[in-house]
């Protein structure tokens, strides 16, 4: 038997939605540099298939949906092993719903997923949303029960995992309960928030904080969720990191650290990540350009911790930073050098780590300066109230 022949057999032993959790298996193993023999053959089949009805893997059925409606603004397609506080895997969706419909909540599941069918059948969009919400409220209330207990956590983690392969599905179920939990205020917040931020000024900053500090008291559990609703309104992701450099007593990291929102530098140091993650799939499939920009991308991020927070290099922080660029100067380098030294690599041009405008640099240099005058300020008037 061909192997194309062996592939189709093997498939058509799979439950559709075993089918899908396997795509999504081989889609991340592809996207993380992973090699498995046969892999191309089996994505084509198993794309093909979901094609069919003009649909993806990860297009749910309509109760998911709406079941994981509130965490839609958090979902990101990178490496799902590649832990991100206020981001959860859209490849996790899949196992964990089953997960609940099996062995959770299944007569709960059963009846919540025919009540919807008829709900959305007759076209009752609000009363739909009323009953996902309430079993929303119905597993998060299970799932605090199950983490109550170390040993059925345990059994859950298990259970978990024999829907999927990847190890971080059981962080993203915590996750996702924290996001059902705290699904009112976040939606206040991303109400409030404008729908683009060009720019992250002063008064945007005690704006947003205000906002912030608000829905950190119904709950700091939520924060990084919050921070990904801001940062993915902002033109310039980056600039996430002065919700915590301008409550700062200093830019030194270690008063950084110690501000409420510190893990947005966290945060900023998760997309150099998931940037160096598309930087090695586009250099895989020959896309110069686009690596071109996801680098430069880089290289601004990079460029604006170091100039934000001072001693960067001596914190975690800094650490993470080094090891992150030095991967990539690995990936770079590797691509650079299929070339020969008279060919030339836009990839290896200098101009790519000082492509910033002077404005831009003069921009960066005027916020240093002007958080340090903000500190000063700070600190000469605290001075004035001891005397």
């Amino acid at each position: 038997m061909l192997q194309a022949d062996r592939i189709a057999e093997y498939l058509k032993r799979l439950t559709p939605q075993a089918r899908s959790n396997l795509l999504n298996e081989l889609e991340r193993l592809q996207l993380c540099g992973g090699d498995v023999p046969g892999n191309a053959t089996l994505l084509e089949t198993l794309r093909a298939e979901f094609r069919k009805d003009g649909q993806t893997q990860n297009r749910m059925g309509n109760p998911q949906r709406y079941f994981f409606a509130p965490v839609d603004p958090f979902l990101i397609d990178g490496d799902p092993d590649h832990a991100n506080p206020g981001r959860i895997s859209r490849g996790s969706l899949s196992p964990i719903w089953e997960w609940i419909s099996r062995d959770l909540l299944p007569t709960m599941a059963r009846d919540y997923a025919a009540q919807m069918k008829s709900l959305i059948a007759s076209d009752k969009k609000h009363e739909a949303r009323q009953a996902a919400s309430t079993f929303q409220t119905k597993v998060v209330k299970s799932l605090e029960n199950t983490f109550a207990s170390a040993d059925a956590t345990e059994l859950a983690r298990a259970k978990l995992a024999t829907y999927t392969a990847s190890h971080a599905v059981f962080g993203d179920l915590g996750k996702m309960v924290r996001v059902l939990r705290a699904r009112e205020a976040l939606a206040r917040l991303s109400e409030a928030l404008p729908e683009k931020i060009s720019k992250l000024d002063d008064g945007k900053v005690s704006d947003i904080t205000e906002l912030l500090d608000a829905l950190a008291n119904t709950g700091k559990q939520a924060v990084p969720f919050a921070l990904t609703l801001i940062a993915k309104r902002l033109k310039t992701p980056w600039q996430l990191i002065r919700l915590a450099t301008k409550a700062a007593a200093s830019k030194t990291a270690a008063d950084v650290a110690a501000t409420p929102y510190a893990i947005a530098v966290t945060m900023v140091l998760d997309l150099i990540e998931d940037k160096k993650l598309a930087l090695r799939f586009a250099l895989r499939n020959n896309r110069v350009l686009v690596a071109k920009e996801i680098l430069t991308g880089i290289y601004d991020t990079e460029q604006a911790l170091q100039v934000l927070i001072d001693d960067l290099e001596q914190s975690d922080w800094g650490i993470r930073l080094h090891r992150l660029t030095e991967a990539i100067a690995a990936l770079v380098e590797a691509e650079v050098s299929r070339f020969p030294d008279n060919v030339g690599h836009v990839l290896g041009s200098r101009s790519l780590r000082s492509r910033q405008s002077l404005s831009g640099r003069l921009t960066n240099l005027a916020w240093k300066g002007r958080d340090a005058m903000t500190g000063g300020a700070a600190f000469f008037k605290g001075l004035i109230g001891q005397g």
